[in-house]
């Protein structure tokens, strides 16, 4: 019995599931925290080669993020499908090896097409009418950072398996020395320290590539070597189909990396409505969705934390273990979104100047509208975390077609169009891009939260045994 499961038995339901969901998900946190202080680090180091770097990379990593984020959640189908077999048989081994052999046949399918795509990043960058010269910039920095993907995706399998045995502090530790790694790897292949050359932008790219493949190699070695993991033998005849297996994943997983899609494509079309409006404008944009992003890596780990909770209850037939756990979850997410709204409120300046060196020509522009862009960040921060937890617990509950249609129509058909009709249409500008942004995530937050409360009524839960 693990040590979560123990908590749950010795003190009452609503305490023991609390202390469950936090004994779970700081670790989660934590990993989601270093992996996004990974990017971060990649924005920091850009803005001291220039503005003009730092906007340029801002274009590729939007562009990156968008199939990054698909497959991420794609390979997010690992936890909830382990934590329903687990929750049925806390004994099932055959049952979770299978799982995440098809998660890795489903990063080897994606992986390909992204590279693909991702080669011509110049081509579609000047094609959505980018400036010429940050589009040739961000593709020399995609044409290095993109080679990351199949080992990252990989990892997250491996972090989905390790989650879902309610163990996932080893994935944090893995990932906390991949931003070490990152970090080194930028000052020297960025600036040339060391003796190494100095590549610039390709440097950064190339820096974070070879910290995925760290992360993959520490992950493999903890599943081979840990006694908790290794009886599963994750890598033990990896080519053996399980095509039954293999179309539930994608039945499951196609839907959430469509809903995860939907999300970023909402905004990294808000960063290509500021690479419109102008280089000071994208920077500022960079540097404020960067600790937008920190912050929200949060709730994204409680809502991980939460999958796995429902998922866990669903397969055992607990409908109350299942409003306990998404319950507690929505507390947890929305009062940390809280705090950090009022710190984005009342300390702006403490929050950008990290990522600038304002003796660089226009970097005091950049550091004021950031600063600007953060007062709009904090008032969609608790919507944020809010979606990001609904669509979380219907997950475990193996429900993912719904939340993306809702996906679908909250960022694409309402939240994109009233971004670029209030940015260009009236003097807003680059505000008006973010009160769009902010009225997006609302929506699917209540149409989210709606849906989990609806569940009994909606049969949601009526495959349970």
């Amino acid at each position: 019995m693990t040590d979560i499961a123990l908590q749950t038995r010795q003190a009452s339901p609503w305490l023991a599931e609390a202390r469950a969901m936090l004994s779970l998900s700081w670790p989660m946190v934590l990993t989601n925290v270093a992996q996004t202080a990974m990017t971060a680090t990649d924005v920091v180091m850009m803005g001291h080669l220039s503005p003009e770097a730092l906007a340029a990379g801002a274009l590729g990593a939007n562009l990156y993020m968008a199939v990054l984020i698909f497959g991420i959640g794609v390979m997010a189908a690992v936890a909830p499908m382990i934590s329903i077999e687990l929750g049925r048989n806390r004994h099932a081994v055959r049952e979770v090896r299978r799982t995440v052999r098809q998660g890795f046949w489903a990063a080897a399918v994606l992986v390909g097409p992204m590279w693909l795509f991702l080669w011509q990043a110049e081509t579609i960058l000047t094609a959505m009418g980018q400036d010429k010269a940050l589009s040739s910039a961000a593709a020399s920095y995609m044409h290095t950072l993109q080679w990351g993907l199949l080992p990252f995706f990989f990892y997250l399998v491996l972090r989905g398996f390790v989650a879902a045995l309610q163990r996932p502090f080893a994935a944090s530790v893995v990932v906390v020395i991949a931003v070490a790694f990152n970090a080194l790897a930028n000052w020297c292949l960025m600036f040339g320290a060391l003796g190494f050359p100095a590549l610039g932008l390709p440097g950064s790219g190339l820096a974070t590539a070879l910290s995925s493949l760290v992360m993959f190699l520490g992950m493999a070695l903890v599943v081979t070597r840990d006694r908790r993991f290794r009886r599963f033998r994750l890598f033990g005849r990896f080519w053996v189909a399980d095509w039954q297996r293999f179309r539930a994943f994608w039945r499951l997983g196609l839907p959430i990396g469509t809903t995860l899609a939907f999300e970023v494509v909402i905004f990294n079309g808000a960063a290509l409505l500021m690479g419109l409006l102008g280089p000071t404008s994208l920077a500022a944009h960079a540097i404020a969705i960067q600790i937008a992003s920190l912050t929200f890596m949060v709730p994204m780990g409680i809502g991980q934390a939460a999958t796995v909770r429902v998922g866990r209850a669903f397969g055992a037939g607990d409908r109350d273990g299942i409003a306990r756990a998404g319950s507690v979850a929505i507390a947890l997410g929305l009062g940390f979104m809280a705090l950090t709204a009022l710190v984005m409120l009342f300390a702006p300046q403490i929050l950008v100047s990290p990522f600038l060196d304002t003796t660089k020509p226009g970097a005091t522009e950049v550091a004021a509208l950031a600063m600007a862009f953060l007062l709009y960040a904090a008032i969609f921060q608790i919507a944020d975390g809010a979606q990001v937890v609904g669509s979380s617990i219907l997950r475990g509950l193996g429900d993912t077609r719904v939340p993306m249609i809702f996906a679908g129509v909250g960022y694409w058909v309402i939240g994109l169009p009233l971004a670029a009709a209030l940015g260009f249409w009236t003097p807003l500008a680059g505000i008006g891009i973010w009160i769009g942004l902010a009225v997006a995530l609302a929506i699917v937050a209540i149409l989210m939260l709606g849906r989990w409360r609806a569940r009994e009524r909606l049969g949601l839960l009526g495959a349970m045994r």
